[in-house]
């Protein structure tokens, strides 16, 4: 009997060691949708959920440039956190939120999400497991402020765009500036999530839509799976969302003009989550609310949204597993790689898109023409919707690429995004395909801490290499392959290259004092004639050329033994058989 008793006041005392006293109605709820939570609040009502609710975890994971670490917050039916176990039968949706705090109806509406889901209010999918970083810009966060969203509607106070050391996040997936981006890639590469979500607020035109989303472009994205998105997964989430008395338009992609004669779709490179996230053929989605709407009405849209899209991932759980991993093998067995996209003029949608009537007046502030909306003239109208994509640089896809140890910034990000690479072992001389750069524009301001390249082109050729022990053979038929490609490519968008990563071959360390090389350059003419001849024509066809003695000298220079051979040089090598 005795022990019956001490049974019974260990299992109590359990029972309230695990259980809380939590009020756990949200800020957002309790100021009537006027406030949002602070970031000690959102942690501590996580951490609250899952000591009343054990089908909810908190884990903490990397550090972010605020100090603070990241958090997820898992919620699963089966009460099992082992994301390796975890794919073996169900799906994953990873949900993020606070990249831009401001931005914070994600923020609030996931809190009751996860409330709703663990007490029984919305049923817990059976195939479907939840998971949220609760608030991804923690700097930006703890910046609290009431004015800097100038055009947004709400909340009372809200967290800053910059993070802790001013970067904007959601421009940094694929040079990981920041410890929020190196812990989000561990993140992402943890849990390796089928669908994501991105929640954000738009500051575009106006129009009578409070949701608003921006789906991975389905071209991009690809075959089956690209497919899916653009004619399943979409027109579901609409369907679902209209039933529910809740209109959405594909985010308005326009800028200081009304957008009833049509616009195009956002091109969501790799530098943003999404653009990342399908690089890994995650089914990807930006929520884009309206900023000018109400704050509550906001985040009761997104709640909405999000549950949507949980019962999609959860009534599609299979296909969707099919499609990403038939993706995942169709990629790595094609012949060419489309680099960067450009619009198809030649296809569109329609859509019946609600808007409001504009005009532009003249200004009282400047003087000058400006754009007004009415919003007592709303319009219902057929508008053109530019959302397919055609390649404009497509590349032959390399069995490798050998990346010389010395450059360990890029291969610290690529072992980070779980590419597998290995060492040689001794010193290897080697045929492969080499990569010069031939020319590129640069940004004239900085650009998230770069100045970032654009219209970057390339000449080609094979070289025979030596290359040394320790050097890295990265090959490209594994899962990380989309990543491997479109960073280490010089001409995509988003390249290591076009980030800086390289900048060092553009700058020559060797050259000539005039005085001296004007006689070696003499020499090498008497004896080099068809140089010589080539050094004549240019001078004969150009003026400029002709007037410039360093512009000879320099060009002659170049022609010879003499030029540096790292000037220029990508040191990327592609092993094409």
């Amino acid at each position: 009997m005795k022990k019956i008793l001490i049974l019974i006041l260990v299992i109590i005392s359990f029972s309230c060691e695990t259980k809380t006293n939590f009020d756990f109605t949200t800020v957002f709820e309790k100021s009537n949708g006027l406030e949002t939570a602070t970031y000690a609040e959102t942690i501590a009502y996580y951490r609250a959920l899952s000591k009343e609710y054990t089908s909810i975890a908190i884990d903490s994971i990397g550090e972010t440039d605020s100090g603070k670490p990241l958090h997820i917050i898992t919620l699963n039916k089966d009460k099992n956190f082992d994301f390796s176990e975890i794919r073996k039968n169900k799906r994953i949706l990873l949900i993020n939120n606070g990249i831009h705090p401001g931005e914070s109806d994600g923020i609030d509406a996931t809190m009751m999400l996860y409330r709703d889901l663990a007490k029984g209010k919305i049923t817990i999918p059976d195939s479907t497991v939840i998971v949220t970083i609760p608030i991804y810009n923690i700097g930006g966060s703890l910046n609290r402020n009431s004015t800097s969203r100038t055009n947004q509607n709400g909340p009372k106070e809200y967290g800053f765009r910059g993070n802790a050391r001013n970067y904007d996040l959601n421009r940094d997936f694929i040079k990981c500036d920041t410890k929020n981006a190196k812990s989000f890639a561990e993140i992402f590469h943890l849990v390796q999530p089928d669908v994501f979500i991105d929640n954000h607020v738009s500051n575009g035109a106006d129009y009578q839509y409070t949701l608003t989303h921006l789906f991975t472009q389905h071209n991009k994205l690809g075959g089956k799976l690209g497919n899916y998105i653009h004619t399943e997964m979409m027109p579901n989430l609409e369907q679902k969302l209209t039933d529910k008395e809740w209109d959405i338009t594909p985010y308005v992609n326009v800028y200081n003009r009304t957008p009833d004669n049509g616009f195009s779709q956002f091109k969501d490179s790799p530098r943003y989550s999404t653009g990342y996230t399908t690089l890994f053929n995650t089914l990807g989605m930006m929520v884009e609310t309206h900023m000018l709407k109400p704050y509550k009405q906001r985040v009761e849209g997104t709640y909405e949204l999000m549950k949507s899209m949980i019962e999609i991932t959860e009534n599609d759980g299979k296909k969707i597993k099919q499609l990403r991993k038939e993706a995942n093998t169709n990629f790595i067995t094609q012949k060419n790689y489309t680099l960067s996209w450009k619009i198809d003029t030649l296809k569109q949608s329609i859509l019946n898109f609600k808007g409001f009537e504009g005009e532009v007046i003249t200004s009282e502030v400047t003087g000058k023409n400006r754009l007004k909306y009415n919003r007592q003239m709303p319009f219902e109208k057929e508008v053109n919707y530019l959302n397919y994509f055609k390649p404009n640089i497509e590349v032959t896809i390399p069995k490798a690429y050998i990346i010389p140890k010395g450059w360990y910034t890029v291969i610290d990000l690529l072992k980070l995004n779980n590419t597998d690479m290995f060492q040689l072992k001794k010193d290897s001389t080697l045929t492969v395909e080499s990569y010069r750069i031939e020319d590129y524009k640069s940004k004239k301001t900085p650009y998230e801490g770069h100045y970032l390249h654009f219209d970057t082109s390339i000449s080609s050729s094979p070289k025979t290499t030596t290359f040394k022990e320790g050097d890295y053979i990265i090959k490209t038929n594994q899962p990380s392959f989309r990543y491997i490609v479109e960073t280490l490519e010089p001409q995509a968008p988003d390249s290591f290259f076009n980030w800086n990563f390289f900048d060092t071959i553009l700058q020559q360390k060797e050259g000539f004092s005039a005085y001296v090389w004007e006689d070696k350059a003499l020499e090498i003419l008497n004896k080099d004639y068809i140089l010589k001849a080539k050094f004549e024509a240019k001078k004969n066809a150009e003026l400029d050329f002709a007037k410039s003695w360093y512009a000879q000298l320099d060009w002659l220079h170049k022609h010879s033994e003499n030029y540096e051979k790292a000037h220029l040089q990508y040191p990327v090598y592609r092993v094409l058989y």
